[in-house]
C-alpha cells in the first residue's frame, strides 16, 4: 500500500486489478494521507455495498467531502447500465461502524461478490427507497445558518436529483429559521427522517408553517420536543390564533404511525395541547420520557389514560416535581406496564412517603425491571424499607439508585454521616434478605459546594467537603 501511495499515477491504474479485500486497508490509508485523487477513483471502483466514510470524518472536512462525491459523480456519468455497479450506499454519518474494525475479512461482507448481507443493506433503509440507484446517508444538524459542508452537500444532491437520493435518518433543529427548514426539506425527503430533535423559540405562525414539514415525517420513530417556546410577543397574533396555530403543529403527530420513542424535555405548551399531545398518538411507544417545569394534576391524568403507553419499556420523570400530584394515575399507569416496563426513572421529583406507597403494590408487580432510580426524592427509612421489600422479587433488577433516607439530614438541612452509615447496611440486608442485588446505591443530595454526592454502595463514600 505504501508502494502504491508513492506513485498516485500507478495507484489510480491499478485499483481495477486490486484485490477487493485489500480496499478498506488502503481506502483508510488514502484517506489518512489525504491523496485526493486516489480517493475519488477509489469511491468510484468501490467493490462493496455500502461506504460508510462519514465514520472517518471526524470533523466537517469540505475538501474531503467534495473528493469523495467527485467520486460518486464518476460513477454517474460512467454510460453503463447502473445497475450493475456494486455502491448502493455512501454512509454520511459520522457514527462508529463495525465495517473499519474488522478488514481485511469484513463482518456481513461476502468480498468474492463485493456486497453486504441483506440485513446490513437494508437496516435503517426503506424498502420503497430500493429503486434509487444511489442513497447517500447523513444526519444534519441545522442551526441558524447552514455551514460550508451542509451548503455544498445540498447543493451537490439538488443537481443531481434524478441520479441520487439524499437521505437524513437523523435531524437537528435548534434555533433554525422555517425557510432554511423547507429549502433543506425541499432536497431531503422528509419521510426518510427516523429521528427529529426540535429545540427553538418561534413565533405561533412560524410553529404553524413547520407543521406541514413535520406531517410529512411519517417514518419517524424518535422524536425529541425539547425546549420549544411560542414568543407570544407576536402582536399579530392573537391568543385564538396561537391556540389554532399550537394545535396546528400537534395534530401532525397523528401521522406518525412509526413514532416509538418520545421525550419531552422544556417542551412549553399549555395542558389542554398536552391532552391533545397524548390523543393524537399513532403508535405504541417503547420509550416515554418527561422533563418538564411544569406538569399539571391534568397533564399526568392524559397521560396515564393514553392506551398507546401501555407496553412501555423505558419511563423516565426525572425532573418532574409530582409532590403536589395525585398518584392515582401514575398508578394507574403503572399496572397497565407491569408486563412490558424494563427501566424506571424517577429521579428528583420530589416524592413523598405518600405517594410513593401508593405505587408499591404496581411497582411489585414489575417483573421485568432491570434498573430503577429513586435518587433525589423525599422518603423517610421506614418507607424506603418498605419499597425495598416490595423490590425485593425483581429477580432481574441489575441497577438500583436510591435516596438517602430524611432522617440522614438535620432539620437545617445539613447532611448526617454517622446516620448514614448506620442506616444503609440494614438497608442492605433488607434486600439481601430476598435476594443478591446486582448494582445498588443510596446516596445523598448533590453537595452545594462540590455538587459532589456522599454514596453508599457497600461501603460509604463521602463528598470531599465531608471526607
Amino acid at each position: 500500500m505504501k508502494s502504491l501511495l508513492r506513485n498516485e499515477a500507478l495507484a489510480i491504474s491499478a485499483l481495477q486489478k486490486l484485490p477487493t479485500e485489500l480496499f478498506p486497508s488502503l481506502f483508510k490509508e488514502v484517506f489518512k494521507s489525504r491523496h485526493m485523487k486516489i480517493l475519488t477513483v477509489m469511491v468510484a471502483e468501490w467493490p462493496f455495498a455500502s461506504l460508510p466514510v462519514g465514520a472517518m470524518m471526524k470533523v466537517p472536512d469540505v475538501v474531503i467531502l467534495q473528493a469523495v462525491l467527485d467520486g460518486v459523480d464518476i460513477l454517474l456519468m460512467q454510460k453503463v447500465d447502473h445497475r450493475r455497479s456494486k455502491l448502493r450506499v455512501l454512509d454520511l454519518r459520522n457514527v462508529h461502524n463495525v465495517f473499519w474494525d474488522v478488514c481485511p475479512g469484513i463482518e456481513g461482507v461476502d468480498c468474492s461478490k463485493g456486497t453486504l448481507s441483506k440485513e446490513q443493506t437494508e437496516n435503517g433503509l426503506p424498502r420503497y427507497d430500493l429503486r434509487w440507484f444511489l442513497k447517500v446517508v447523513t444526519d444534519f444538524e441545522l442551526r441558524d445558518h447552514l455551514d460550508e459542508q451542509q451548503a455544498f452537500l445540498l447543493q451537490w444532491a439538488q443537481q443531481r436529483k434524478g441520479s441520487i437520493h439524499l437521505c437524513c435518518m437523523k435531524m437537528t433543529i435548534c434555533a433554525t429559521p422555517v425557510h432554511i427548514i423547507k429549502m433543506v426539506l425541499d432536497t431531503f425527503q422528509p419521510y426518510c427522517i427516523e429521528e427529529l430533535e426540535l429545540s427553538t423559540v418561534w413565533t405561533p405562525v412560524a410553529l404553524s408553517r413547520f407543521a406541514c414539514c413535520f406531517g410529512q415525517m411519517r417514518n419517524l420513530h424518535k422524536l425529541h420536543l425539547s425546549c420549544i417556546y411560542i414568543d407570544t410577543k407576536d402582536v399579530n397574533t392573537s391568543e385564538d390564533k396561537e391556540k389554532k396555530y399550537s394545535a396546528r403543529f400537534i395534530s401532525q403527530i397523528s401521522k406518525l404511525n412509526y413514532l416509538q420513542h418520545l421525550y419531552i424535555n422544556g417542551f412549553y405548551f399549555s395542558s389542554e395541547h398536552m391532552k391533545q399531545l397524548f390523543r393524537c398518538l399513532r403508535s405504541r411507544l417503547q420509550s416515554l420520557s418527561i422533563d418538564l417545569y411544569e406538569f399539571s394534576q391534568s397533564d399526568l391524568q392524559h397521560l396515564s389514560q393514553c392506551k398507546w403507553l401501555f407496553q412501555l419499556k423505558h419511563l423516565n420523570f426525572c425532573g418532574v416535581t409530582l409532590m403536589n400530584l395525585c398518584p392515582t394515575p401514575l398508578q394507574f399507569l403503572l399496572k397497565n406496564v407491569t408486563d412490558t416496563l424494563h427501566t424506571l426513572e424517577l429521579e428528583n421529583c420530589s416524592i413523598r412517603d405518600s405517594q410513593l406507597c401508593a405505587l408499591l403494590p404496581a411497582l411489585s408487580q414489575c417483573l421485568h425491571l432491570t434498573r430503577v432510580n429513586f435518587t433525589d426524592n423525599d422518603i423517610s427509612t421506614s418507607v424506603l424499607k418498605d419499597l425495598l421489600q416490595s423490590l425485593g422479587n425483581l429477580s432481574k433488577l441489575t441497577e438500583e439508585l436510591y435516596p438517602a433516607p430524611l432522617e440522614c439530614y438535620d432539620d437545617l438541612g445539613h447532611f448526617l454521616v454517622s446516620k448514614f452509615a448506620k442506616v444503609c447496611p440494614d438497608f442492605l440486608d433488607t434486600v439481601r434478605a430476598k435476594r443478591e442485588p446486582k448494582t445498588i446505591s443510596f446516596s445523598s443530595h448533590s453537595c452545594l459546594k462540590c455538587f459532589q454526592r456522599c454514596v453508599f454502595d457497600n461501603k460509604a463514600r463521602l463528598c470531599p467537603c465531608l471526607s
